[in-house]
């Protein structure tokens, strides 16, 4: 199987690059309250050379209808990853891509799941692995992506255990808190190609 991998919160166009030439299928980029967090008009000039098939993330979290807007209008993302509620109160264009965020404190009473999402504990970037066991049996639900605490060391496990669609890393692929690492990049992206072959 073919895992989708985001790598998320980046902030500087040497880790962008780095992403992109590891095989990472999409960057994200926050806008929401935290150290990772750019402006739109920086996202869109980090994300200028990015390819076509790479997907361009907005990563934000209860965001106004307005701050959503400027996003859109400064950065153009190509999906718009926040909070399963939000998308509710926020004006998206057929064009953008919605992945909702399913926070592992809620999965069990969400009614229904759309058929992307990203799952993770009750606070993002906080660099704390959700309970896998339990994500197994949602990952069934649809095309989960992973996330919460992935880093080289621990996706295969994560992987084998949870057989996601997709994983999403940040705080684990940092060398300081904000800071992504090139070689970490890397290393991520090998080690999630590496257990695919195992499958």
């Amino acid at each position: 199987m073919s895992v989708f991998v985001k790598i998320c919160g980046l902030r500087d166009a040497t880790c962008v690059a780095a992403a992109v030439e590891a095989g990472a299928n999409a960057v994200g980029f926050v806008f929401a309250e935290s150290v990772r967090r750019i402006s739109a008009a920086k996202a869109r000039e980090l994300a200028e050379d990015v390819p076509a098939q790479v997907r361009r993330v907005a990563v934000m979290h209860h965001p106004s209808n307005e701050e959503w807007q400027s996003v859109l209008e400064q950065f153009a993302p190509d999906t718009l990853q926040t909070d399963a509620g939000d998308f509710d109160s926020l004006d998206i264009p057929d064009g953008v891509v919605r992945w909702p965020v399913i926070r592992q404190s809620i999965a069990q009473s969400t009614p229904g799941f759309p058929d992307v999402f990203v799952y993770e504990g009750p606070k993002s970037g906080a660099g704390k692995t959700v309970n896998w066991e339990q994500a197994r049996v949602v990952s069934e639900q649809g095309r989960m992506i992973l996330a919460g605490g992935l880093d080289a060391a621990n996706v295969g496990v994560a992987i084998r255990t949870v057989r996601p669609w997709g994983v999403d890393a940040s705080s684990g692929l940092e060398s300081t808190c904000g800071n992504k690492d090139v070689e970490l990049i890397r290393q991520f992206v090998l080690a999630v190609r590496a257990a695919e072959n195992d499958e």
